[in-house]
């Protein structure tokens, strides 16, 4: 009778991760699949018929200097929105959590959906909204700002320093919701006595939150670090939205040159190399997310 009753919460189980299993296995295990013999072919689409084995040619030339001189600043303005990314994690996300965790109302709901809410917009359709309210000459935010002479010339998100501002902080606001949904599971994970006996000691809020909330929360940690960083290289949507297709430069990171190498027909590329420029830099990311995870761990409170 107990085996039984085993069995049928485990097939309960299954069935509630069964969807997003098999989502996950079909777009992104089986693409996984396909690309990787694809980087030892000289495949240009889907639709190409003849197809032949060129061994480690695509490396030798993803390595070249025609091609490292428009991947390298692409994934340089990669690495830099990755770590502005991050930290933006940390301003809205544990900020958020925080505020969410101590606040104590009957809009305690309200407020929640109306943080998350950003994260349920379409990713082109916040990239478009942003093109909308900074445009230089008719952009809302921009002649606000202007009107109140907070700034003495529109923002500009054609230029490289504010694109590398703006971006960052556009992905931070929008996945603000779920970046505090990740704390706030940590935070709640905390037995309340420890907190209590910490208040009683006469332990300050930062004090708290230094040598209580945090040593606590380094699973959690892990988690939206490892999120972050798979998260900023695969950003496209937002970046579509805001040009990086239609001429706007200072938003191409690497998944739009990726893009146009091996779908967009605006360089002389191929299916084949764009699989083998994803694998070079899917490789390492893949390499630290299990250093990050063997690190959580070993340091886990």
């Amino acid at each position: 009778m107990i085996k039984n009753k085993g069995k049928r919460e485990a097939l309960t189980d299954f069935l509630f991760v069964a969807p997003q299993l098999i989502l996950y296995i079909a777009f992104t295990i089986v693409p996984v699949l396909i690309a990787v013999p694809m980087m030892f072919t000289n495949q240009v689409s889907f639709a190409t018929n003849e197809v032949s084995f060129v061994g480690l040619d695509n490396f030798k030339t993803l390595f070249s200097s025609s091609y490292m001189s428009r991947i390298l600043p692409a994934l340089e303005k990669t690495v830099i929105f990755t770590l502005l990314n991050y930290l933006m994690v940390f301003i809205f996300g544990l900020s958020l959590a925080l505020i969410m965790y101590d606040f104590h109302s009957k809009l305690k709901r309200f407020f929640f959906t109306v943080i998350y809410m950003p994260y349920m917009i379409s990713g082109l359709g916040v990239g478009i909204m942003i093109t909308c309210l900074f445009s230089r000459d008719t952009g809302s935010i921009n002649l606000l700002l202007l009107k109140l002479g907070l700034i003495n010339q529109a923002i500009d998100l054609k230029d490289s320093l504010m694109a590398s501002l703006f971006v960052p902080i556009i992905i931070g606001w929008r996945y603000a919701g779920f970046n505090m949904a990740l704390f706030l599971v940590g935070l709640l994970s905390i037995p309340t006595d420890t907190i209590e006996a910490a208040k009683i000691d006469g332990a300050r809020y930062f004090q708290r939150l230094w040598f209580i909330y945090l040593p606590q929360m380094v699973p959690i940690i892990a988690v939206a670090t490892v999120f972050c960083l798979i998260g900023s290289f695969g950003v496209f949507d937002e970046l579509v939205g805001m040009g990086a297709l239609y001429g706007n430069e200072t938003m191409k990171l690497f998944s739009i040159v990726l893009y146009e190498e091996g779908f967009s027909g605006k360089i002389s590329g191929s299916l084949s190399m764009a699989s083998t420029m994803s694998m070079v830099v899917f490789v390492p990311l893949v390499i630290i997310a299990f250093l990050l995870n063997r690190l959580q761990k070993k340091f886990e409170y």
